[in-house]
């Protein structure tokens, strides 16, 4: 796949993205799949240097844990995001990639929100993407006016990914019962 700048001229660099998953664990979406969403959304959040990104499916054990040691939440959720660098970061020389950070979801818990909503389990997983790659460049659902720019942000995302099975106005506060 051919990076392309916000004007739709190729870029000078790629993304890269680590896609991999736990034991016992299916991916849902392909890397195919998974680097066009990621790469949708840099496009359209006008990153301008190219950006590391790992993608990983767990189990819901796996991300409960995860969210109980990163978030002090102990039970399973959709996904979660880990920050590591800003493509902003002025420590980062120019060219340099930017370690965006990772991404993780329970592959079963999405499958599941997936019926409850229904929606595929990739469309579900093409949200969630979108959703964590928003959290890596810094949007937030915490407080309710985050929450308000975040989703809209989301809505304008989706429809450029034309994602299947997705309403056209998702409500990303799915999390706000999660709220520590």
């Amino acid at each position: 796949m051919v990076s392309t700048t916000s004007d739709g001229l190729a870029a000078p660099w790629h993304n890269e993205y680590d896609i991999a998953c736990d034991d016992d664990v299916e991916i849902i979406l392909d890397e195919e799949e998974t680097s066009a969403v990621c790469d949708l959304v840099l496009r359209e959040e006008d990153v301008s240097r190219p950006c590391l990104v790992s993608v990983t499916y767990v189990s819901d054990e796996r991300i409960r844990e995860l969210n109980a040691e990163w978030r002090g939440i102990d039970r399973a959720t959709d996904v979660i995001s880990l920050e590591c660098e800003r493509p902003d970061d002025p420590g980062l020389a120019e060219g340099e990639p930017c370690e965006l950070g990772d991404i993780v979801l329970a592959t079963s818990y999405v499958t599941r929100q997936a019926a409850r909503f229904g929606v595929t389990p990739k469309g579900e997983c093409r949200l969630l993407l979108i959703h964590g790659m928003l959290h890596l460049l810094g949007y937030d659902h915490i407080e309710e006016d985050e929450a308000v720019v975040m989703e809209a942000r989301e809505d304008q995302l989706l429809a450029l990914a034309r994602v299947e099975g997705i309403p056209d106005h998702v409500e990303l506060t799915r999390h706000r019962e999660e709220q520590p």
